[in-house]
């Protein structure tokens, strides 16, 4: 695999003329989308704070935090006095900061590529089963978990499948070919997040490949929920 794709948590340096000296993350550690911006500081090899904002509690709707971030949404970035939110407007943001590895391709058709795989999960897959949504299911709506819980089954292995047919032609050890991409990133939270649900992988050959060659690397395996501080 190291000679497929060179990354690790090593710093590396900034664009010239960036000026961020202090970087701090709020998230939560199962939030996917947090989860995806983990990794993708670990990939730059940038030093962050992490600010836990636990989704469970509500703190996202604090007027403390929504203060920082109206939208009331974690992951937000911390760039000295800039706020960054939305994943993948923070992974643009830190392609600008960081050179290496860049996020998406050079060329315009392989880039359109990666930001459609990414898309696939962020807009198509995630919106549809994050917690304000499963709650309103459950709560307004009235729905047994068994329903809430089938709702997000259906919805994840209706765009997983969509995810491995777009990606089979072009992938190779990662989503892109053999190296590692912004499609990636999005990809592992979403399997995570997915096997929690008990959602069946067996049908994904493509992404389970790409997952496994991605959690080898050190950037993706110290972003993990499990290894995060708050999650103890």
């Amino acid at each position: 695999l190291c000679d497929l794709v060179q990354v690790s948590c090593r710093p590396r340096p900034l664009r010239q003329g960036s000026r961020v000296t202090r970087i701090v993350l709020h998230d939560y550690f199962r939030s996917s989308a947090s989860y995806r911006v983990r990794i993708a500081l670990n990939l730059k090899g940038l030093d962050y704070e992490q600010r836990p904002v636990s989704l469970v509690d509500n703190v996202q709707q604090s007027p403390e935090y929504k203060a920082l971030n109206p939208q009331g949404f974690v992951p937000m970035l911390e760039l000295g006095d800039e706020r960054v939110t939305q994943s993948l407007a923070i992974f643009d943001r830190l392609d600008a900061l960081v050179e290496e590895p860049p996020f998406v391709p050079s060329d315009p058709p392989g880039r359109a590529h990666v930001l459609a795989l990414a898309l696939t999960v962020a807009c198509d897959i995630h919106p549809l089963n994050n917690l304000r949504v499963l709650r309103y299911l459950k709560g307004e709506l009235g729905q047994p978990q068994e329903a809430v819980d089938a709702w997000y089954r259906h919805w994840v292995a209706e765009g997983l499948a969509a995810l491995e047919a777009l990606a089979a032609p072009r992938a190779g050890a990662f989503l892109f070919g053999d190296t590692v991409s912004m499609a990636d990133i999005c990809l592992v939270p979403q399997l995570y997040n997915g096997r929690r649900f008990d959602v069946p992988m067996d049908a994904y050959p493509t992404l389970l490949r790409a997952e496994a060659s991605a959690l080898a690397l050190p950037a993706f395996a110290a972003a993990h929920p499990d290894r995060q501080e708050s999650a103890r």
